[in-house]
Parts: structure tokens; sequence; C-alpha cells
């Protein structure tokens, strides 16, 4: 299976003559202002949905963490991850002031010259480092993004080399960032718990010390061509649990709910929290992993961080015993190193929940 992510079936595309490495296309091209190779252009609208970029905005459930002790605020929780899979998290604990700090850290990173991000590039067949998509093939729609992926935990497992130098303070924010949302990602998966009547802890375990989490930095130039070209395709995360920190004022991200997409309203300083294809999994399908995608905008750059956690890559992971019964036989086979097989599966065409269905 892995002979077909053979980086040599792609030749990047040009721009006044200079072959770019294929994470500064979407970036470069926007400066200058032309318009976007056909490697970018969605052809099957079938696959990616209508591409119209003004849906309706449907404001998806509200939860204060802060009020999570109630029985009210716990069910709106649960219906929340059973309809919608995501939601907007306010109460969260974290300041105004350091959201925008973690937010500015971003767009100062990303509006440096290309050569000195290129100092934390990824390498070819590498998803972490800064870079865009891995290609696996002549045929793939490329998402018109720049992103900075970088694993923060196990502290162990940071690759150092990748972490940019400037802003000087980068690496200390988002040290500091990372334990934050650590702490709100307990606080949700023991609450989620709660929620459906099991012990509190009975996710959280699976998310210990050797539980990968990573930050991704994801950048969208402005883009002259949004009927074709989206910032991100339509995709479930592979995580357990993510938390975005959005665009203060640009919109972009749609879920896919009711057979439509629904726009993402922006709240400034909320954190916008879905479950990932795990979590799906360990719940057997009574909480959703939902399909969401990122559209571009003509006029205006966005930026946005997305945190994921996932169980430790050894751990096996099944719907847990308190979700299967008679009435609701499991739904999902047990499967060890899920990140590693939904991987593979989106490189053959193949979405990694149906294949483990039972």
């Amino acid at each position: 299976m892995d002979s077909c992510t053979s980086e040599g079936t792609f030749r990047a595309p040009t721009i006044a003559g200079l072959v770019l490495p294929v994470e500064a296309v979407s970036q470069e091209i926007a400066i200058d202002g032309e318009n976007p190779p056909q490697q970018f252009f969605v052809k099957d609208s079938t696959a990616f949905g209508s591409m119209d970029d003004s849906p309706p905005r449907i404001p998806i459930p509200v939860i204060d963490l802060s009020l999570l002790s109630s029985e009210s605020e716990l069910e709106k929780l649960r219906s929340a991850l059973s309809s919608w899979g995501c939601f907007q998290a306010i109460g969260h604990g974290i300041s105004i002031s350091f959201l925008d700090k973690v937010r500015e850290m971003g767009e100062e990173f990303f509006s440096l010259p290309m050569e000195e991000k290129q100092k934390c590039s990824r390498a070819a067949s590498d998803r972490e480092g800064f870079g865009s998509d891995v290609v696996v093939s002549k045929e793939q729609v490329l998402d018109w993004c720049n992103r900075l992926s970088l694993r923060v935990f196990p502290e162990d497992g940071r690759r150092l080399n990748l972490w940019p130098e400037n802003p000087n303070d980068f690496g200390e924010t988002l040290m500091e960032y990372s334990k934050k949302i650590r702490s709100v990602m307990e606080v949700v998966l023991e609450a989620i718990a709660r929620s459906l009547g099991l012990e509190e802890d009975v996710f959280l375990k699976h998310f210990g010390d050797k539980a990968m989490m990573q930050a991704r930095f994801n950048f969208y130039p402005p883009c002259p061509r949004t009927d074709k070209v989206l910032g991100i395709k339509p995709h479930s995360d592979k995580s357990g649990l993510t938390v975005l920190l959005q665009d203060k004022e640009v919109e972009g991200l749609q879920v896919f709910k009711d057979n439509q997409w629904s726009r993402v309203p922006t709240i400034p300083h909320a954190l916008l929290i879905n479950l990932g294809d795990q979590m799906e999994i360990m719940t057997n399908g009574v909480m959703k992993s939902p399909l969401h995608r990122v559209t571009t905008n003509a006029e205006k750059l966005r930026i946005s961080i997305a945190m994921l956690i996932e169980p430790d890559p050894e751990a096996e992971i099944g719907p847990v015993d308190g979700l299967v019964d008679e009435e609701r036989p499991k739904m999902y086979k047990t499967v060890k190193n899920f990140g590693r097989f939904n991987y593979v599966c989106f490189q053959n065409g193949l979405v990694a929940l149906d294949a483990i269905k039972i």
C-alpha cells in the first residue's frame, strides 16, 4: 500500500518560470494575484459537495464548560455531540489576551519570508513541519492552505529542530497553550463520559502519558477562485478530540449535517471543539465525528490553530463496554494505531470508519 506515497508523480507548478515547492505555491500565487494551477481545482463536485461558500449559517450549540457540573449543561453537551459532533466552548478559562497572543504568533510566523519559514520545512513524505499537502498522486486535489504541524506531547516526541525560532517566544507560548488546551480536553472527556452515564475516566484513561498531541497552524491566503478551490477538502479528523481556535473575523469552516453544509459562525474567543473518529469508535457511534471542510475567501487571509489529541498508537481502541448491549451491538472493530490506518485508507480512497464497521 505504501508504494502509492511516492512524491515523484507530482510536478510542482511554476510561477514566472520558477519551480516552487508545493508548500509555497498557494501563498506565493496569492501574493502575485495569479489564478491557481489546475492541481487546486475541484473537478468532481459530487465528491466535494457544492462549492457554494455561503450556505445557511446555522449556529451550532454553545456549551459553557464552567457549567458542566449541572445536568442541563451535560445534556446540552450530549445532544450537541450526538447530532453535530461539535460545539462552541465558552467558559474555558483561557484569557482573551492569551488567545489573541497565540493567533498573533501564528500570523507573525506566516508573514515571514519564505526562506525563513522553510527552515521548518517538512521532509517530502513527512507530515510534521512547515508545508502543505503530502502529494500522493497526480489526480490529487490540493488544499489552498499552508500548515505548520508540530508534535507537542509526549515531550520526548518533540522535534524541536522544526519549531520556529522566529518569533523568539514561539516555543514557550506554544507549550503554555498546549498545557491549557490539554486541561480543556480533560474536562470535556470527563464530561462526555458523565453525560453517557459512564465512569468519569473511561475515555480519559486512553489519553495518558503516551497520548499524541499535535499543534497545527493553518494559513489560508486569499484565493481568486472560491468557486473552484477549497482551503481544506471534506474530511473527518483521525484524532480523539480536536480543539480549534478560529480566526477572529474571517469565516471559512463548514460542517456537513442533514445532507447540507452549514457555515460555522465565528465567536472570537470561543474554542470550537469537535470529536474525531477515535471518539466515535469509543462511543460506539452514539457520538459523531463530523465531516467538515474549509472554503476560501477572495479578499481576506484566514488563520486558525488546531490542537489534536489521539491515544497512544500502541493502545487498542474499540467501543467501551458500557455502550454495547443487545439494543446497540458493537458497531466497530477494535483497532490499533488508528491514525496510521486512517492515513492508508485515505490514500486508497477509503473511509476509515466505514472500513472497520462490523
